[in-house]
């Protein structure tokens, strides 16, 4: 059996309106055979779902977990730089709330990982033929070919994705998410950027997270809107990190981007009806991402 190159570590997990006391059991279960010093800290950032803020007290119950009530919501990257600044290991382990472990060795997977500074595990999308109609499900679906590790690692401070990362907490403490983002959406992005600034090194390996609970249409593609007009705000920053950005920028003849525009404005809440219907299509949400894209000033 290979060697635990890191001798401890806190698994940090932001929350927001969901339960997440069976995550933090699974990732207990694992910690506790390891024989090496631990915590899990839940962070609640204000939850909205008093059902839910009560049914996660249940963590408090549990050895070596603590479950933390914010009083003001803040956003997943003040929730991710608190969560850094309340643990006490060296290594951090940070995971979103709404998602499964699917490997039983998924923690030693990473303890064993020689990574110096952040390590990226990657996501799995589970297979489900009833979620065919589910917007995001597609979506993710689609683009889950194009980010295996071998992939990730080739653009590896532009891929970097923060649902299941590993870090060192002198790194993060050096190198903190960026608080200007109170959305949830592109934060990560940001932060990928600022790791390469700061020439703190990562690592993307096969670790994935199974990612099995996707949000209705109508919630994908309001927040779909909310994390464009983030990008829009960021575009100066953000540019060379966003394929988006990237593409609408190439567009160099004045009058196909007006014409983008107008058909838009024209059909753009048609389109947006289509995908919040029961038949979406991934084409037809690219597009439309564009066109909301640029017709925000």
């Amino acid at each position: 059996m290979s060697q635990l190159t890191k001798k401890e570590l806190s698994i940090l997990i932001p929350n927001y309106n969901n339960v997440c006391v069976g995550l933090v059991e699974d990732l207990l279960r694992q910690a506790e055979p390891l024989g090496i010093p631990f915590e899990i800290i839940v962070a609640d950032d204000a939850s909205t779902d008093n059902e839910t803020v009560k049914a996660n007290q249940a963590i408090n119950e549990l050895p070596y977990c603590r479950y933390i009530i914010k009083e003001q919501n803040t956003g997943s990257a003040a929730t991710r730089n608190f969560l850094a600044q309340q643990s006490q290991y060296q290594w951090l382990l940070f995971l979103d709330a709404d998602i499964l472990i699917p490997e039983s060795d998924f923690i030693r997977r990473y303890l064993e990982n020689d990574g110096q500074g952040v390590v990226n595990g990657g996501i799995r999308i589970v297979d489900n033929p009833i979620l065919e109609n589910t917007l995001r499900y597609r979506y993710e679906r689609q683009a889950e070919p194009r980010h295996t590790a071998d992939l990730r690692q080739q653009n590896k401070y532009r891929e970097f994705r923060s649902t299941n990362f590993l870090i060192a907490r002198e790194a993060i403490l050096r190198c903190a998410f960026d608080e200007r983002f109170k959305h949830s959406g592109y934060e990560d992005v940001m932060f990928g950027k600022q790791l390469r600034q700061k020439a703190i090194p990562v690592v993307h390996i096969s670790n994935p997270v199974l990612i099995e609970h996707f949000e209705d249409n109508s919630s994908f593609i309001g927040k779909t809107e909310q994390q464009l007009r983030t990008l829009h705000t960021f575009r100066d920053e953000l540019r060379g990190y966003s394929r988006l950005i990237t593409f609408a920028e190439g567009i160099h003849i004045p009058l196909v981007r007006s014409l983008i525009r107008i058909i838009h404005k024209l059909f753009g809440p048609l389109v947006r009806r289509m995908l919040c219907g029961g038949r979406p299509s991934v084409r037809l949400y690219t597009l439309y991402k564009l066109g909301y894209y640029l017709t925000l000033k």
